[in-house]
């Protein structure tokens, strides 16, 4: 696998650039994840961009970076943390104005696997719009799924480190000492956003905003579901399976969203 690329111009946004650019490929791969909270989108994001040798471009790092003040604050940064402060979800047009201020990434060498955008149909054809403008077009939307009952299990028992934030859960990854941090010894604490109840309401939401945008992709040729089952090598293992199948039923270039060049790189 390749190195993680190094995604400064993403995270910082402004005039920043890459410190080291990702290697040139003949066929960059242009990817949208999508999946609810706790799929394990994130890990699957990151193994196919070090795969790719694609960048991991996720709005949710933005945020995070925006956050922690590592990064460029424009004033369509400024008036999306004002949303968030107040617990609200940022509108399309100011997700949007975002990957705009970043669109540079988008036509990036190693391509890219975007995972948190679109989240909508409006993002979705502003997303198409964007690469139109630039002769480029996605590859593949890769879903992946998972039963609620299965999803409030995840969450439900995730148990976080508030100094060192390492993440543990109460059954499938619990701590050493209970309900303290291996490392730092730190009481953990379950993030309000775990709690049952919140976990479905993050659940309705994404329900409701994704089945018309996963209709949408599958009109256009380009949605591969994967159930995430398993372990994360597992769920990789079974994307690949789905590539292949994919490959075997649309061998032509032209309908096979991810073409016989990278089922090579990808299933070798």
């Amino acid at each position: 696998m390749n190195a993680p690329n190094d995604r400064t111009a993403w995270l910082q946004g402004g005039s920043a650039v890459c410190r080291t650019p990702p290697a040139e490929t003949a066929r960059p791969r242009r990817i949208v994840l999508l999946g609810p909270p706790g799929v394990g989108k994130g890990t699957q994001a990151a193994l196919l961009g070090e795969t790719l040798g694609a960048c991991h471009l996720s709005t949710g790092d933005i945020f995070r970076a925006a956050r922690a003040g590592n990064c460029e604050t424009s004033p369509v940064m400024r008036a999306a943390l004002d949303y968030m402060r107040r617990g609200d979800l940022v509108p399309d047009n100011i997700v949007l104005e975002l990957v705009n201020e970043r669109c540079r990434c988008l036509t990036c060498a190693g391509g890219f696997v975007l995972d948190g955008f679109p989240r909508t149909v409006a993002q979705a054809k502003a997303l198409d719009l964007l690469l139109k403008e630039r002769d480029l077009a996605l590859d593949a939307v890769i879903v992946y799924e998972l039963p609620a009952t299965e999803i409030l299990a995840r969450l439900s028992g995730r148990r976080t480190c508030p100094a060192c934030k390492a993440i543990y859960h109460l059954t499938a990854r619990p701590p050493k000492t209970a309900g303290r941090c291996d490392h730092c010894q730190t009481p953990l604490v379950q993030r309000e956003d775990d709690h049952i109840e919140a976990i479905r309401v993050s659940l309705g939401a994404y329900d409701r905003a994704t089945t018309p945008l996963t209709g949408y992709y599958r009109a256009r040729a380009l949605l591969v579901t994967i159930p995430a089952i398993g372990t994360p090598p597992e769920i990789f293992a079974s994307t690949l399976t789905a590539f292949k199948r994919a490959a075997t039923a649309r061998p032509t270039a032209s309908t096979n969203p991810f073409g016989q060049p990278v089922l090579g790189l990808l299933v070798d």
